[in-house]
């Protein structure tokens, strides 16, 4: 089942595991929507620098330090996907606990290897 998953921290810097993430998502058929620091293209898909209205996430899939994720936490929590996924480095007890009073999961784990085990 493909899902609707949007990266927020994007990169068009081709070394970032989010650009990375960008080009997986896209070639394993997920509809994939970006936000970032600078508007651009990675995959056909556009980085936004704003915070869009985007409907029908199922998946947020996080590349920003727990710190950059503050500003984050009311806008992720109000596109209401189904779950969050805390990449390496973006760990955060406290959002964790925040999405699950929201009944939106969050999972500690690496986007690249649910894609490449075929468990995303």
């Amino acid at each position: 089942m493909m899902k609707k998953t949007l990266v927020l921290g994007a990169s068009l810097n081709p070394g970032r595991y989010s650009n990375i993430a960008i080009n997986r998502l896209v070639k394993y058929g997920h509809t994939v929507e970006a936000v970032g620091l600078k508007k651009g293209d990675v995959a056909g898909v556009d980085i936004s620098t704003e915070k869009d209205n985007f409907e029908n996430i199922d998946t947020v899939t996080l590349y920003l330090n727990p710190k950059r994720q503050v500003e984050y936490y009311d806008y992720i929590i109000s596109l209401k996907p189904k779950r969050v996924i805390f990449n390496p480095g973006t760990e955060n007890p406290d959002f964790y606990e925040m999405l699950q009073q929201n009944n939106i999961e969050s999972e500690v784990a690496c986007t690249l290897v649910l894609l490449g085990t075929n468990q995303y």
